[in-house]
C-alpha cells in the first residue's frame, strides 16, 4: 500500500496536536464486511501489514501562513519562465446580495448577485452564459446568458433571479461559467471550483430535534480494532474528530461545524458511531452534507446512514459513494417511517479500497422536526 499526499487541512481537535504512530505490526487479514449494513465490532483477528494514516497538522496556521518551498541550492539567477493564461478562468470579488447565510421566507423570491472577475486571455462575449451547477437551484433556470462582453481582467456582477424554498433549513447552489464554446469553468486557479448562494429559511415551530455533533462523544465510535477514544486523535484505528470550520473539496470554507470519520487504516476499513436511542415522530428528517476534506484527492468512500428500531436488527436506510471530483452532495431523508420508534442511529463510512486520503465528512449532521 502506498503512502497517501499529505493533507493540507488544518483540523483543531481540542488542543492537542498527536503525531503519527509508526509501522503497525503485521496482523492476519480483517474481515470483510459483506452485508448492506455496516456497524464495527471487536475481534481478535489482525489485519494485513499496514502503513500510518496520513499526517494532518493539529494547530491553526497563522493567518499570514503560506506554503513553504525547499531553498535553492545555488546562487544562479533563475531563467525567467513565461506562464501561459488559460482562456477561460474566473475570480470570486464579493457578494454584492445576499451574504451567505442570509435568512429568508420561505417561498420569497430574491436575486443573487456575485462579482466576478475575468483572469483568463478570452473575453467573454454574450454567448457566455452562467449554468446551474449542483445543489439547490431554488427555482433558478438551467443557464443564463450574459448580457454584455467582459474583457481580460474586468470585473462583472452577475445576477440570477431565485425563490427560496417552501420549506425550512439551509439551501446552498453551486453556479459555474460557459464560454461560447460550451467549456465549463469556475473560480480558483484551476478553474473547477463552483461559486454558491447559501440562504437560511426558518420555519414556523421548526427546530433541531437531535444534533449529532453536538453528542458526538456520546457515539459508541468503533473500528475492527475495537472501541475508539472520543475525541479521537490520528490513529490507524480510525478516529472522529469535530472540526469548527472545515474546508470542503469544493474549495468552500463553511461556518458549520463538521465530523470528520476516517475509517481504520486498511482494506475497505470501517468507522461507526452508535449514538444513543432518540424517539423519531412523524415528519422528522435527518439533514447533512458529506464529502472529502479539502486537498485529499484519493479519498474513495462509502457512507451509510444506519439504525435499529425498538432493539432490533441493524438495517441499512441508505448509502452514498462518495470520491474527491470537487462536489459535495446534500442528504435530506425522512424518518417518518420511524415515528413512534425508539432509534439508534449509526453513521458508518467504508474505505472502498485502500484508505488513502479518506477523510470523510458530515457538516452539521442532525434531525429537524
Amino acid at each position: 500500500m502506498k503512502r497517501p499526499l499529505l493533507f493540507s487541512a488544518v483540523l483543531i481537535l481540542g488542543a492537542i496536536a498527536c503525531n503519527l504512530p509508526g509501522v503497525a505490526s503485521t496482523p492476519d487479514p480483517l474481515p470483510t464486511y459483506a452485508a448492506q449494513t455496516v456497524e464495527a465490532r471487536l475481534t481478535d483477528s489482525a489485519g494485513e501489514t499496514q502503513e500510518p494514516p496520513p499526517t494532518i497538522a493539529l494547530t491553526p496556521p497563522p493567518a499570514t501562513a503560506t506554503e513553504l518551498s525547499a531553498s535553492p541550492t545555488n546562487t544562479n539567477t533563475p531563467i525567467p519562465t513565461t506562464t501561459e493564461v488559460p482562456c477561460n478562468r474566473a475570480a470570486f470579488v464579493s457578494d454584492v446580495t445576499i451574504p451567505d447565510g442570509t435568512e429568508l421566507a420561505q417561498g420569497e423570491a430574491f436575486t443573487k448577485t456575485w462579482r466576478l472577475r475575468n483572469t483568463g486571455s478570452c473575453t467573454w462575449n454574450t454567448s457566455y452564459a452562467l449554468v446551474f451547477d449542483s445543489g439547490d437551484a431554488m427555482g433558478g433556470p438551467a443557464s443564463q446568458q450574459l448580457v454584455a462582453s467582459v474583457a481580460p481582467n474586468q470585473a462583472v456582477d452577475i445576477s440570477v433571479d431565485l425563490i427560496a424554498p417552501n420549506e425550512s433549513g439551509t439551501f446552498k447552489g453551486n453556479w459555474k461559467l460557459r464560454s461560447d464554446g460550451g467549456v465549463v469553468f469556475g473560480i480558483s486557479g484551476s478553474g473547477d471550483v463552483a461559486f454558491f448562494v447559501e440562504i437560511k429559511t426558518p420555519g414556523v415551530g421548526d427546530s433541531i430535534a437531535y444534533d449529532f455533533i453536538a453528542n458526538y462523544c456520546s457515539a459508541e465510535w468503533r473500528s475492527a480494532a475495537g472501541v475508539l477514544p472520543c475525541p479521537g486523535s490520528i490513529s490507524d484505528d480510525g478516529f472522529v474528530a469535530k472540526i469548527d470550520e472545515p474546508k470542503l473539496e469544493d474549495g468552500t470554507t463553511e461556518n458549520e461545524p463538521a465530523l470528520l470519520t476516517f475509517p481504520q487504516w486498511a482494506n475497505t476499513g470501517v468507522i461507526t458511531g452508535k449514538f444513543p436511542a432518540f424517539n423519531v415522530q412523524a415528519g422528522d428528517k435527518f439533514k447533512t452534507i458529506i464529502g472529502c476534506l479539502h486537498n485529499s484527492p484519493n479519498c474513495n468512500v462509502k457512507f451509510q446512514l444506519n439504525y435499529r428500531a425498538d432493539g432490533g436488527d441493524l438495517k441499512n436506510i441508505d448509502s452514498w459513494t462518495e470520491t474527491y471530483n470537487n462536489s459535495i452532495r446534500f442528504l435530506e431523508v425522512d424518518l417518518s417511517f420511524l415515528a413512534g420508534k425508539s432509534v439508534e442511529f449509526v453513521l458508518a463510512v467504508t474505505a472502498n479500497g485502500s484508505p488513502d486520503d479518506d477523510a470523510a465528512f458530515w457538516l452539521f449532521p442532525h434531525i429537524r422536526r
